[in-house]
């Protein structure tokens, strides 16, 4: 019998200061703690600890799944400022800013990945596959999405999820990807409707909000499809998230939705968002997560630590971002960017040398205008709330 691997040295705890108390975050659950269960330093004393691990919450979680993320298409309909595929903005200050290379996944490539990833799956005792379709805009290929889909179960056991813009997510390409294995799609808004088709535009400048609401409705009504829906959060936008939660509430189907909202950060490409994480925008972001709850959307829990398998393990050995052209990437935010290849599907991860400075982790080449302590507080303050919120209505 095989035994999966565990997932050791990377930070998977967590402990912050509640409004009586203070909550652990471990990789199995949390728990409220007592202030006298806390030293003055802010750690977890060791009596205390040994409570939590016979509880079961320090247990390292067990690893099964690997995890591919494949670009089926670089381009994109869509024309947002602040995609970090931009390598710089429109010049004319319209909507067509300059992006990455042009690639399209084909049935060539896709073979060839696929016996990449079967064989990096047998190397890491790995016995499902979790599929992540991007891009770009993956429906710009929607062929490659239904044949990866296909020929990815084959492998074992499946799940499969995509982020798209939802323009184009038609009747018929909906039915297909969910008869193919597809459960769920990530959707992003940026706020209500006027603001959101003024920033999430297509390449020729058209809004985009009533379409992708519509294709929403008629996929929910017809398949089995579930959604992700990320809210941005800007200065140009956060004023108006208050409408688009009760919007969206009102047009979609909150049963079948999740919600996270997410400050927009600056990836380089001449975008800035002005808002800082102020204990007031906190507090707004922790009060969205309590109405979409109210609501019936399902709302992530607060975690230990946000971590993702494919970039922060070097060596690619829990999964692997793979470009339509078959090059490999440390991440999916430096996939297609000159420069920061860490290999090929057909020849296999370059060594650690030659992957030095190219090895980046998700939101690295993010800028931030105020400081990593102030981005703490400030999601510290949102988990707390929204964690005593779900202890005092007794869903924790």
């Amino acid at each position: 019998m095989s035994t999966a691997p565990a997932l050791d040295g990377i930070r998977t705890e967590r402990l912050i200061k509640a409004s009586s108390g203070w909550w652990f975050l471990g990789p199995q659950g949390s728990a409220r703690l007592r202030d006298h269960q806390v030293t003055p330093e802010g750690t977890v004393r060791p009596e205390t600890r040994r409570y939590l691990v016979d509880a079961g919450l320090c247990e390292p979680p067990v690893l099964r799944t690997y995890a591919l993320t494949v670009l089926t298409s670089t381009d994109c309909n869509l024309g947002c400022a602040y995609c970090f595929q931009n390598t710089a903005q429109d010049p004319t200050g319209g909507s067509r800013p300059p992006r990455i290379e042009r690639a399209r996944l084909d049935s060539d490539t896709i073979g060839p990945m696929l016996d990449f990833v079967s064989q990096r799956m047998a190397e890491s005792n790995l016995e499902r596959l979790s599929v992540l379709l991007f891009g770009g805009e993956p429906l710009l290929n929607p062929r490659a999405c239904v044949e990866v889909l296909n020929r990815a179960s084959e492998l074992g056991e499946m799940s499969a999820r995509m982020v798209s813009n939802g323009t184009l997510l038609t009747r018929t390409i909906a039915h297909q990807l969910a008869d193919a294995g597809l459960s769920t799609v990530q959707i992003t808004f940026d706020g209500d409707q006027t603001e959101h088709d003024t920033i999430r535009v297509t390449r020729s400048g058209r809004a985009t909000f009533e379409t992708i609401i519509a294709n929403m409705v008629r996929a929910t009504e017809e398949t089995s499809l579930r959604w992700q829906i990320r809210v941005n959060v800007s200065h140009h936008n956060h004023e108006r998230t208050d409408a688009l939660l009760e919007r969206l509430a009102a047009e979609l189907d909150p049963s079948r939705c999740s919600i996270h909202f997410a400050i927009v950060g600056d990836a380089g490409v001449g975008y800035g968002n002005d808002l800082l994480h102020t204990d007031t925008l906190a507090d707004k972001m922790a009060d969205w997560q309590i109405r979409a709850l109210e609501h019936g959307f399902a709302v992530g829990r607060p975690r230990a630590a946000e971590v993702c398998l494919t970039c922060t393990v070097p060596d690619g050995r829990y999964g692997a971002v793979v470009n339509a052209d078959g090059v490999l990437y440390s991440c999916w935010e430096s996939a297609g960017k000159p420069g920061w290849e860490v290999g090929t599907i057909r020849n296999g991860y370059l060594s650690a040398e030659e992957t030095t400075g190219r090895w980046v982790t998700c939101h690295d080449g993010y800028q931030h205008a105020d400081s990593a302590a102030a981005r703490t507080a400030f999601h510290d303050r949102v988990d707390v709330t929204f964690l005593d919120h779900l202890h005092a209505s007794g869903r924790l």
